[in-house]
């Protein structure tokens, strides 16, 4: 399939963001250039991959809650596409989700949030303990109150980044791709600038001191956006590395009950002594974590880009007074990775100067996942130019760069 030279793209970036922008941008006719030296291994690789809008908002988040639920709105359309072109699963689990109150305090912490969650039409309620017992017989019997979340779901990020990977680099047909782009370049080196090319495109400069042009380029960098040279001053972005330890735990077979691939079916998320934590299982269909158990996730801002010892023996201890045989399973891995925060947690994303064939998409923080086939598919529309739809326009003022 021949194809023009205006369509050549650059990606700065290959983390979840940076890899769907790259695939969108190729669905819609470009030849794509990841530029990364290690692609998928910063904050996407230690990603717990909870799609989960409802349980994610806190108050006056409403702008990030609208982001939120139009990604998750987009996800199974997504999910269909990428697995078709790679042969592969991404490990997408529609499981829903139980919010959690260890103790009084909690509950009427939680109690609070469900309500505000409520007003704005989001599907939560109650959990009777009988109804609990019946759901997940393996958390604690001690728990003062719980709530089902049905729609919040999950996703392996490890898993969905092999599958986009692969389907960019596959051979797409015509017929099942109309207009598709070929297959991806790779560049494993990093960026350190752009500026624009004599014929008004874009010159991505590396740091060897080489150069390679494109007609556009999406930079999706993370906590990386400050290294690049070229972008207007007046978009310095407001970005501060936001911490994670991510600890993986391995379910033994000597937990299970005949028939059962996992203790728990949903994803649980707890306020225990009012400290929060998550719990994502990963099936046994799962490709890179059978009988996994993610537990997550600390969030400091200390500076400390390596493993924060009181934070994972916080979340193993908090993980346990909800599922107390978090005790007896395998410890597989403790990931440390930093996010790209914002003050208000919202992404930004948009064109830094007007005519420019430059995107910049970033600051997605802990919602890089959920977030990422919205991001990817308005970076690709604002790189293809062409009027947006009333609510687009909205999402991507929503992430403006100079807000």
């Amino acid at each position: 399939m021949a194809q023009s030279a205006e369509l050549s793209t650059a990606v700065v970036g290959g983390g979840i963001v940076g890899l769907l922008t790259a695939w969108q941008l190729r669905l819609t006719g470009h030849s794509v250039t990841i530029i990364d030296p290690e692609p998928g291994a910063q904050a996407s690789y230690a990603a717990a991959g909870m799609l989960a809008p409802i349980s994610e908002v806190q108050y006056g988040q409403q702008q990030l809650w609208d982001l939120m639920t139009a990604s998750r709105e987009e996800y199974p359309e997504f999910i269909a596409t990428v697995e078709r072109a790679a042969g592969i699963t991404t490990g997408y689990r529609e499981n829903g989700t139980v919010l959690v109150a260890a103790d009084p305090g909690d509950r009427d912490a939680v109690a609070d949030l469900v309500r505000v969650q409520q007003a704005q039409g989001m599907e939560v309620s109650p959990l009777t303990s009988s109804a609990l017992r019946r759901r997940e017989p393996a958390l604690s019997p001690g728990l003062a109150k719980t709530w089902d979340v049905p729609g919040d779901h999950q996703v392996n990020p490890r898993q969905l980044i092999r599958c986009v990977t692969q389907a960019l680099n596959a051979a797409l047909t015509e017929s099942d791709f109309p207009g598709a782009g070929q297959p991806a370049t790779w560049v494993a080196r990093r960026a350190s600038g752009v500026d624009r090319t004599a014929q008004g495109g874009i010159r991505i400069h590396y740091d060897d001191a080489a150069s390679a042009d494109f007609a556009h380029a999406v930079v999706v960098p993370g906590l990386g956006y400050d290294q690049l040279a070229g972008i207007p001053s007046r978009h310095a972005l407001d970005l501060r590395p936001v911490y994670g330890d991510v600890i993986r735990l391995r379910v033994g077979r000597d937990q299970l009950g005949p028939g059962e691939e996992h203790l728990i079916s949903a994803t649980v998320r707890a306020r225990v002594g009012g400290r929060s934590v998550y719990l994502v299982p990963r099936g046994s269909e799962d490709p890179l974590e059978p009988h996994g158990l993610v537990v997550g996730a600390s969030s400091r801002e200390d500076g400390l880009p390596g493993t924060h010892a009181g934070s994972v023996a916080e979340l193993l201890e908090d993980a346990a007074a909800v599922l107390p045989a978090v005790r007896d399973m395998e410890l597989v891995e403790i990931t440390t990775r930093a996010r790209p925060g914002t003050p208000d947690d919202r992404p930004y994303l948009g064109i830094p100067e007007a005519g420019t064939p430059l995107v910049v998409s970033t600051g997605f923080h802990r919602h890089g996942v959920l977030l990422a086939p919205l991001a990817a598919r308005l970076g690709a529309a604002l790189i293809n130019g062409g009027p947006l739809t009333e609510r687009d326009a909205q999402l991507v003022e929503a992430c403006a760069l100079d807000r």
